[in-house]
């Protein structure tokens, strides 16, 4: 099979030289459009009717024949003749007898400083063209044009080539509605994907006012602004009953003698919203809430005295979190779906934070916010909780310049916590 080069390229010198005709490629001698008769114009057309409906191609103007019919008298063009082949022109006169309209352009390249017209004709995309006017011994109403390995431009007669041309047809047409469907679902998801989005963060914010005007941070002590969020990978704003929401709550509640990170005593003083199971502390600045939509938040005040935060703590609170997160998902039927958890920690720039084998050690964070994101999946994030507590607490112990020689006993720190009855 006869392939052009580079798909159409702007290989012109190789299409000139190639020296044979195909499937794909027909030469012309020098020709000037504005001269040529209705007849000539229309063998034209007939080339470029069937190079489209079979598989595209070029017919190049300004290569003859020698004398044993081969096309290597390279004559090329005048100024004029190249001109001739303005494109608009002769693509009026092309489709005026093709439905639908035949896709095509006309180089006028200089090679070896000789001057050609080339036309690139594409092949059809989703129906194959029909001639709609005749011209006396060069085209026919209502028939197929095909092109032939022997380089021949004809009416396709036979069944199979008629067969062929329909397959190809059908052929381009799925892979047209597969190109559109997969737009339109790509589309959709992105589109549903960021109104999600806009859902779960606009439900976050009004979260964060009304905690802000029910508690206030301890007074004269320093403290960090904490939040945790998860979020499903899409916004149903039904997706659970509140009865269901605490049902789950309860039975993903980590029986720890100490909770670091929230207890039983306040999903007994929960209250339904009307988008939420919400929990107001009243011993501890905190609060959560876990949404009809799936989606849990988790926001509060974490005193550090003296700008002083206990690694301890913190590693404490993870680990409770991971716990609780894993139980919760689970209990609410989540296992592949990809899960987001966001955490931020304000108001951190220039607090110390404490590791107990290196209590003189100045580990300072320098940034006033860290922000940190995880993507796992709900039985991941059920079955490797301390994996991911402890992925967690190195990168937020990173962020006050703490390497990683001094984080090596975490899994076990974490593992001891959370094995606690």
């Amino acid at each position: 099979m006869d392939k052009l080069p580079g798909k159409l390229s702007n290989d012109f010198a190789e299409l000139v030289h190639r020296g044979v005709e195909s499937d794909v490629l027909d030469y012309k001698a020098a020709l000037c459009w504005t001269k040529m008769t209705r007849q000539a114009k229309g063998k034209i057309v007939r080339h470029c009717l069937a190079l489209a409906n079979t598989k595209g191609g070029c017919i190049v103007i300004g290569v003859g024949e020698d004398a044993s019919g081969h096309p290597s008298v390279y004559m090329g063009l005048s100024r004029e003749e190249v001109h001739s082949f303005d494109p608009t022109t002769v693509g009026q006169f092309v489709n005026r007898y093709v439905e639908p309209p035949i896709e095509f352009t006309i180089e006028r390249p200089v090679v070896d400083g000789r001057r050609y017209a080339i036309f690139m004709v594409r092949p059809f995309r989703t129906l194959p063209h029909v001639c709609t006017s005749s011209i006396e011994g060069e085209l026919q109403t209502g028939v197929f044009y095909i092109r032939t390995p022997d380089a021949s431009s004809r009416p396709a007669y036979r069944a199979i080539e008629m067969q062929m041309l329909i397959q190809r047809a059908l052929r381009n047409q799925r892979e047209e509605l597969g190109r559109m469907l997969r737009g339109i679902l790509y589309e959709n998801r992105m589109s549903a994907e960021a109104e999600s989005d806009e859902e779960f963060k606009a439900a976050v914010a009004n979260a964060a006012v009304f905690f802000k005007r029910r508690k206030n941070p301890p007074a004269g002590v320093p403290s960090l602004l904490v939040n945790l969020t998860v979020t499903p990978p899409s916004f149903y704003s039904e997706a659970f009953s509140l009865s269901a929401l605490r049902r789950a709550v309860d039975a993903a509640l980590p029986s720890l003698p100490t909770p670091e990170f929230l207890d039983s005593d306040e999903l007994r003083k929960a209250y339904v919203t009307n988008t939420s199971l919400r929990a107001l502390s009243r011993k501890e600045p905190r609060m959560w809430q876990v949404f009809k939509s799936g989606m849990f938040h988790y926001i509060a005040y974490l005193p550090v005295p003296e700008r002083e935060l206990e690694f301890t703590l913190l590693v404490r609170k993870i680990a409770e979190a991971f716990r609780f997160l894993g139980n919760l998902y689970t209990e609410l039927g989540y296992a592949e779906e990809l899960l987001t958890l966001a955490f931020t920690l304000e108001n951190t720039e220039d607090v110390r934070l404490l590791l107990p084998e290196k209590p003189r050690a100045k580990f300072i964070c320098r940034i006033p916010k860290i922000s940190i994101e995880m993507t796992r999946s709900a039985a991941d994030l059920a079955s490797g909780e301390a994996a991911h507590a402890a992925r967690l607490t190195s990168e937020i112990a990173e962020r006050f310049n703490i390497s990683d020689q001094y984080l090596q006993n975490l899994p076990a720190l974490i593992d001891d916590y959370l094995e606690q009855r």
